[in-house]
């Protein structure tokens, strides 16, 4: 079974911003010469996460306010009094949503739903630039 692999480069603001991928998502699996398969997407580094969410503005500020409520910025984190980075929720948030999702892809079309989308969250306390690695296995 053949694997192809693919990258793109993205420049983040950090804080939480989320950026849709599914477009780049979608154009891998259909210039591969796979018709059927699997494509995961991962995301080096342990600040940043992957999942597929509805990109709606009202849905996005209400994803960032849960992660304000469930990881807040301003307690004390053990990573903060050690390297003085002041990321440490950025590593627990990171930690909590995942590094990487798998899509099943038939006739070179991802089977997401109608309202879902692919979407990297950098939750880094500054700009980044990320890597993101797509890989698909199919036939």
């Amino acid at each position: 079974m053949p694997v192809i692999t693919k990258d793109i480069r993205l420049h983040t603001r950090g804080s939480c911003d989320m950026i849709d991928i599914t477009s780049e998502v979608a154009r891998a699996v259909v210039e591969s010469e796979l018709q059927h398969g699997t494509v995961t997407i991962f995301i080096p580094g342990s600040t940043a996460g992957i999942t597929t969410i509805e990109y709606e503005e009202g849905v996005l500020n209400d994803f960032k306010d849960m992660w304000d409520r469930s990881v807040p910025k301003n307690i004390i984190y053990q990573h903060d009094r050690k390297w003085g980075d002041g990321n440490g929720n950025s590593h627990v948030s990171a930690s909590l949503l995942g590094p990487s999702i798998v899509i099943p892809f038939t006739d070179k079309k991802l089977t997401l739903g109608t309202w879902q989308q692919v979407i990297i969250v950098d939750f880094d306390n500054r700009p980044r630039t990320r890597d993101i690695i797509i890989q698909m296995i199919g036939e």
